[in-house]
């Protein structure tokens, strides 16, 4: 069982969006379930339909799984287990204020030591942790050997007893019987303390980490680049791409299936390159059905997917896309300059017959406005696309001339 583990306190970001899809892909090709777990515990900073916004943006990029877990309903399973390791004295209550544990963490930093808690409260008498009505947290016992020196007697429980990330995570890997978990480096702390948690409640089924490099600018929202026009096959095949070696720059994700190696991944962090996301974009927007193509410009027709393609040459996503064909729908702007020719090229090509190819479209109203080629050329462009600027009309005539009544108005 593989999983992915998502805090409703934030947008997804692209190294979120990372980790998910290399842990979908890894169960696929281990041929384990996939399921998405919501660490919904920090209440006070939890965003209401910030979960539900994940679940949608994993189903839309097909990463599919299996169930839901809330991690606060398994809240009574890590009350219990935080009780059996009290009651086995693997844990401890621990009554050291904010303030002391403070003043020990400050003097740990002045003489430039690592800090680590000093077992205070480890050993104290029965009788007054009876007596005492001061709040406090529940720590877990440090282990005994030297094999994890670095991991003192941490909190597992807080104050208010609610579980705190390690514990929590700890235990619901267990329920959730995982075997591997794929996660950003930032964890690679955690792993032998969940580990020793684990070991304490005598859970002797091995997890394997694998602890991915975060991509340099990772806090770039998922949501962000979906708003700007960016395809979510594109958005995976680069995330995919990073720290890899695909046989092919654009793949889809049935063939990241295949050939995908996690152990091949580079441990170096890299950099977010919206260059290289702008083209890989393109390329997926140029292998698009037609039809499909012009949906995203607000479209659904052929014709307009093939003229889409034509603005390719010049645009990367669907937001820049929309902001070319639009206009040609538009009631046109013309400047000044131009007010005069276009109004007597737009009398003549509304009067004019259907013609086949561009040449003979231009040269018709060349003739019928008693104009020149060069006054032609640029008021004409005005009048099919808005623009001052763009791809050969040429191209653009054989996308528009059944539209051609339509777009003249």
């Amino acid at each position: 069982m593989l999983q992915f583990a998502c805090r409703p306190t934030r947008d997804m970001t692209i190294d979120d969006l990372r980790i998910a899809l290399f842990n979908f892909i890894v169960a696929r090709q281990r041929k384990e379930d996939f399921i998405v777990r919501i660490e919904d515990t920090d209440k006070e900073r939890n965003i209401l339909g910030k979960d539900q916004e994940f679940l949608d943006l994993l189903d839309l990029f097909e990463i599919e799984y299996s169930h839901v877990l809330y991690q606060s309903q398994n809240h009574r399973f890590h009350s219990a287990m935080a009780l059996q390791l009290l009651h086995e004295k693997k844990a401890f209550s621990c009554f050291c204020s904010p303030e002391y544990l403070e003043k020990k963490y400050a003097e740990a930093k002045t003489n430039k030591q690592a800090y680590r808690y000093d077992g205070a409260c480890q050993n104290l008498p029965a009788e007054l942790v009876i007596d005492n009505t001061n709040p406090f947290t529940v720590r877990i016992k440090g282990p005994d050997t030297s094999e994890h020196i670095d991991i003192d007697s941490f909190v597992i429980m807080r104050q208010d007893k609610t579980p705190t990330y390690n514990f929590a995570s700890a235990i619901d890997d267990m329920l959730s019987d995982i075997s591997f978990v794929i996660r950003s480096e930032d964890h690679v702390d955690d792993a032998p303390k969940q580990e020793h948690i684990r070991k304490s409640l005598k859970y002797d089924k091995t997890i394997e980490y694998a602890h991915i490099p975060s991509i340099l600018g990772d806090s770039v929202s998922i949501k962000s680049l979906l708003e700007e026009g960016f395809l979510p096959s594109a958005i995976s095949n680069y995330l995919i791409s990073i720290g890899n070696k695909p046989p092919q720059e654009i793949f889809d994700m049935k063939e990241a299936f295949e050939w995908f190696d996690l152990t091949l991944l580079s441990k170096s962090p890299a950099h977010f390159d919206m260059d290289k996301l702008k083209y890989v974009n393109r390329e997926h927007l140029k292998n698009l059905d037609n039809k499909e193509l012009s949906r995203y410009v607000g479209f659904a027709d052929e014709e307009i997917g093939a003229l889409a393609k034509v603005y390719l040459e010049e645009t990367t996503t669907t937001k820049e896309l929309r902001a070319k064909i639009q206009p040609i729908f538009d009631v046109k702007v013309i400047p000044e300059e131009f007010n005069e020719t276009a109004e007597i090229l737009r009398k003549t090509v509304k009067s004019a017959p259907y013609f086949e190819l561009y040449d003979a479209f231009k040269n018709h109203i060349i003739k019928e406005a008693d104009l020149k080629e060069e006054d032609v050329v640029q008021a004409l462009r005005l009048l099919l696309t808005g623009a001052k600027n763009g791809p050969d009309l040429a191209l653009i005539y054989k996308h528009l001339k059944n539209y051609i009544g339509e777009i003249v108005k």
